[in-house]
């Protein structure tokens, strides 16, 4: 009995323990880890978050870029970081939903290693293709495809990549045949997508927008279930044909799993506040971000859906873990 009890003492002096320290948080500078080089969109969209959140919290915000192995470097210091609110992460579509599926030997788990705060924003590619290629839209160009497959080649960063997985589940759906063609920058990619030497390519917007608008790319479709507010006038893949397609890229913020309950509720409180902010809009419309305000349920609803999604698809691919 006298066990009993005095467990029950040591766990209520714990429980106490921990509401003392969370109600004194922040008292320190917080770490936000952004698994990516500074100046890439996710960490311009993580620096965007952590400067609305150290006006809100009253506490300093410092960034600090991991990038590394497609950004599982720094997601890993999150994961093995203490969970007591003052480190965060900054998570992505590759991070949390394409490292299971892609690693041989996975360093964590994108769902039982940490602790889902909120949904930031999310933005589609363009499917832009060489000008003078026969297909204006993805009708056409799906009917191309048919009557010469893997004759048509799309340019991409590498298999593993998002912007790859986007072109394999389009192939998939549409039931074509596309022929892949890796590059090593994106530099080289875009050149030879306007000279023609690959015809298409799936492409964030912002740095393909000018170059449509030009008349050096044209844009096919978008790959995000609703129209891009910056290329209103492009159909989604979705509206073309292929119900149901989507591939974006989203950026999520998180915490280490065991973060205090109310330090993760706190935040997921100030970040939807954020996501309001006329500024913020602005700076992501800018960027063809999406802000999408989300509970930490939702959160980890998206990225077990998306894990599921994105493994059938490298699975069907036979694209190995490395």
């Amino acid at each position: 009995m006298r066990r009993v009890i005095g467990g029950l003492v040591g766990g209520l002096l714990s429980v106490q323990v921990a509401s003392a320290q969370t109600a004194k948080w922040p008292d320190r500078p917080i770490h936000l880890i952004v698994p990516f080089p500074a100046g890439s969109s996710s960490d311009i969209v993580g620096r965007v978050v952590a400067k609305g959140l150290s006006e809100r919290l009253g506490q300093q915000l410092v960034v600090e870029n991991r990038p590394g192995a497609s950004g599982n470097v720094g997601t890993e210091v999150v994961a093995r970081a203490a969970a007591d609110g003052y480190t965060l992460g900054l998570a992505n579509t590759s991070t949390h939903t394409l490292s299971s599926s892609l690693m041989a030997h996975p360093t964590y788990d994108p769902l039982k290693d940490f602790a889902p705060i909120s949904m930031i924003g999310a933005s589609p590619f363009v499917l832009a293709s060489y000008p003078g290629l026969a297909a204006r839209n993805a009708e056409e160009l799906i009917a191309k495809a048919k009557t010469a497959p893997g004759k048509l080649t799309f340019a991409s960063a590498g298999p593993a990549t998002l912007a790859n997985l986007a072109g394999v589940l389009f192939a998939k759906m549409a039931q074509i045949e596309l022929t892949p063609v890796f590059y090593r920058g994106t530099e080289q990619e875009v050149l030879d997508v306007i000279e023609g030497r690959v015809d298409m390519q799936f492409g964030t917007i912002p740095p393909s927008l000018n170059l449509i608008h030009d008349g050096k790319l044209r844009a096919i479709a978008v790959t995000g279930a609703a129209r891009s507010p910056i290329l209103p006038e492009v159909s989604t893949i979705a509206e073309s044909g292929l119900p149901g397609y989507e591939s974006l890229l989203w950026q999520a913020l998180y915490a280490p799993a065991g973060t205090p309950a109310p330090i993760v509720t706190l935040l997921n409180g100030e970040v939807n506040a954020i996501l309001k902010y006329a500024g913020v809009l602005q700076t992501f419309a800018k960027m063809g971000v999406e802000p999408e305000p989300s509970t930490p349920q939702q959160l980890a609803d998206r990225i077990a859906a998306e894990t599921k999604k994105w493994h059938d698809v490298i699975v069907g691919a036979g694209i190995k873990p490395q």
